[in-house]
């Protein structure tokens, strides 16, 4: 507490918020509920997701069809109305936080079905399935010893991809007022609270600190994603 909306003030090298917050530590302990909002959602959306995806394109057929159609439909829903509506159902069930990791996971849930099945239409036909079939393996092994540790590199790597989208998506719900309570800071809600200092010269700053930690992680996330 006690700092200045000025950056490179004395005791406060990024000055503070507008509640005298040192902008430092806050972006510091913000990035503990960011990083749990985008790994917690998207490892949501790979269990899920990938389940989904896994027994869509292993088994085809109708089972199949029914998965595909319903991942369809939940991709045709616009991801922020999908958003504000699960954030509004699950208000007050659970803490702010979770509202936002299961929100967000549920609308990576499609993106991440449909990778994985994706893929384990072209792995389930190869050479050695068809070797561990003749040998009298049952499905469930097949996929799971078999099948999935082939999909999981794809997997992984879309969702780096996801983490950062997640994370960039929940700075741009707090903008709209849902999310974590500013006793609980995130990047977001850092972005949030400084937009009014937009139009007021230097303390324009508390926007660019909270973009700034947003903007790198997503850099460095998408560059793990290439490797």
């Amino acid at each position: 507490g006690g700092g200045t909306t000025t950056p490179f003030a004395e005791g406060h090298l990024l000055g503070g918020d507008r509640n005298g917050h040192d902008l430092l530590s806050r972006a510091v302990y913000g990035a503990r509920n960011s990083l749990i909002v985008g790994f917690g959602a998207i490892g949501f959306g790979i269990i899920a997701g990938g389940l989904l995806g896994l027994v869509a394109g292993f088994y085809r057929g109708k089972i199949d069809t029914v998965i595909v159609g319903f991942l369809d439909i939940m991709l045709a829903i616009p991801a922020l109305v999908l958003a504000l509506s699960l954030t509004a159902v699950l208000r007050g069930r659970v803490g702010d936080l979770w509202i936002l990791v299961i929100a967000l996971g549920i609308i990576s849930v499609p993106i991440l079905g449909r990778i994985t099945r994706a893929n384990t239409l072209v792995w389930s036909e190869r050479e050695f399935v068809t070797a561990a079939r003749a040998q009298g393996a049952k499905n469930w092994r097949i996929m799971t010893r078999e099948v999935l540790p082939n999909v999981l590199p794809a997997m992984f790597s879309i969702a780096l991809l996801g983490v950062a989208v997640v994370i960039a998506a929940e700075a741009a719900l707090r903008l709209l007022g849902i999310g974590l309570s500013i006793t609980d800071p995130s990047w977001g809600g850092i972005i949030n609270d400084g937009r009014d200092f937009l139009t007021q010269g230097i303390t324009a700053h508390v926007v660019f600190v909270g973009s700034a930690f947003i903007f790198l992680t997503i850099l460095s996330l998408n560059y793990l994603a290439d490797v």
